[in-house]
């Protein structure tokens, strides 16, 4: 009797690869979220209150600045090989995370886990076109989206557990065990680390430097533009400094033997859309994810743990949509059309939060958190799969490394611009209440300290200024969806792309 597909060792290998790969991405996007809640008191222990920001910003700057790096090299000398590589990086600097003794030493520690983590990502992405046919690459990267929105529920919950119950050290230590499991088992499961076509050809130093400045200058500018002041003369500077080494981007390229982003990608319509697309796809999914469940938490009075069982709709349908999406990608004519139903959705989903105030009740704003979190779901492993499906398998790590840079770029552009519309809102709308008993206006978090009147009205101008910054965000996914009206036709399955590498005929019980 022949085997069914299910059953078949390629299928259970595939499987194990994939549950290393889940564990891996999930590791690296907790880090991006699990340590938001630990910052106050690190910033107690470790004596650092006016640099504590770094602590994030540093893991989202190296990781965002070597994406591009770490998907040429993939294709280069082999992803497997440097996929494990920068799983142990990640490692050993969570280790340096745990054991920092001081500022510092933690902000070094988290540099060198940010560099781990991006190539975590990225190869990652890279990987799954390696292992699975093209019509099915939709579906196996939908996992990694629904990864990226638990993630963003659970590490703030895991964050705030271990800072309370057991010590902020632990969210950096918890990652060797999960790890560890996902190490071993990618090093069984994962196709062998054939070297690339290209991996006797010179690594583009020129051009790495410069996506690094770039990348460089888009972190601190999103990070830091608030704090320092968008009119600064540091900020201009950044953003002259960014404008400048990207114009200088193209010719660098074009001169590089091996161009760590070639220029013919550049060049394609369909990566460059679909790259911008994920750019505002992303900002408006971070905006949504970071700052509901401080809405939650300040204005309807929950806990942060009740906070994140609020948002259990928002998660279920980015979970469902991001399954079923990687689904049809398989079997319809035209991705396009998933990525316009998905941007639509999320636009009405902004527009829904954008009337929330503070007497929205909790079925109200599920209904609304459900339709957000479908259209959050379909949008960015659709992306990715539609760049993929349209370069040559050689250019598979530079192409996914493209949409994974716009994003992580995006999302640290959603959050900062969302940020800055909501503390600028609520400053606006609280400008003449009284002070009472340390009030302050640019501080949300000291509404409870106002007496019962003033609170409502101080909780009423912060559910507002949220609903407006949802309002602002909304135009990044009309421009999305004019994007994605000018995308050149793609299909879920093409039956000329390469077929990919075959994953060792082994079974591994999936981890």
């Amino acid at each position: 009797m022949s085997k069914t597909p299910s059953s078949s060792p390629r299928a259970g290998s595939v499987r194990a690869a994939m549950s290393a790969l889940v564990l891996a991405v999930l590791l690296a996007a907790l880090d991006q979220t699990i340590v938001s809640t630990a910052l106050p008191r690190i910033a107690e222990d470790l004596n650092g209150f006016d640099d504590i920001a770094w602590v994030s910003a540093a893991y989202l700057l190296a990781s965002t600045a070597v994406t591009p790096v770490w998907g040429k090299l993939g294709d280069m000398f082999g992803r497997k090989r440097l996929y494990l590589v920068s799983t142990m990086i990640f490692l050993i600097a969570s280790v340096a995370c745990g054991l920092a003794q001081n500022l510092p030493e933690l902000i070094g520690a988290r540099v060198l886990q940010g560099v781990g983590g991006g190539g975590m990502i990225v190869l990652t992405f890279a990987l799954v076109g390696d292992i699975v046919a093209p019509s099915d690459r939709g579906r196996y990267q939908g996992m990694f989206g629904s990864v990226y929105g638990v993630a963003s529920i659970v590490g703030p919950l895991l964050g705030g557990v271990f800072t309370d119950q057991l010590s902020w050290r632990w969210a950096f230590l918890v990652n060797l065990p999960v790890g560890a499991v996902a190490l071993a088992v990618a090093a069984r499961a994962l196709p062998p680390a054939a070297r690339g076509a290209r991996a006797r050809a010179r690594i583009d130093y020129p051009g790495s430097l410069v996506l690094a400045g770039i990348a460089t200058g888009l972190v601190l500018v999103t990070s830091f533009g608030e704090r320092w002041g968008w009119g600064s003369p540091a900020i201009i500077a950044l953003v002259a400094a960014t404008v400048a080494l990207a114009v200088l981007l193209v010719p660098v390229e074009r001169r590089a033997a091996a161009p760590v982003l070639p220029p013919a990608m550049l060049g394609s319509r369909t990566v460059v859309f679909s790259s911008l697309i994920g750019f505002f796809a992303n900002a408006a999914m971070f905006s949504v994810l970071v700052y509901l469940p401080t809405y939650l938490q300040i204005v309807h009075g929950v806990s942060a743990t009740l906070s994140g069982i609020h948002m259990l709709p928002l998660v279920a349908g980015l979970v469902v949509s991001q399954s079923l999406a990687g689904r049809w990608a398989a079997h319809v004519d035209r991705l396009r059309m998933i990525l316009l139903a998905g941007l639509a959705a999320n636009l009405a989903g902004l527009l829904l939060l954008g009337s929330i105030g503070a007497g929205t009740n909790t079925l109200v704003l599920g209904t609304y958190f459900l339709i957000t979190g479908i259209g959050i779901g379909m949008v960015p492993m659709v992306v990715l799969t539609t760049v993929q499906n349209s370069v040559p398998a050689a250019d598979l790590g530079a192409a996914s490394a493209v949409v994974t840079f716009a994003r992580s770029t995006g999302a640290a552009f959603g959050v900062a611009v969302f940020g800055t519309f909501l503390n600028t809102g609520f400053a606006d709308r609280t400008h003449g209440l009284p002070t009472v008993g340390g009030f302050d206006a640019a501080r949300p978090d000291s509404i409870g300290r106002l007496p019962a009147g003033l609170r409502d009205t101080a909780l009423e101008a912060f559910a507002h200024a949220t609903a407006t910054g949802y309002l602002w965000i909304a135009p990044a996914l009309a421009v999305g969806i004019l994007l994605a009206l000018f995308l050149p036709p793609s299909r879920g399955s093409a039956a000329t792309t390469p077929a990919p590498r075959p994953v060792a005929e082994r079974t591994v019980p999936a981890a």
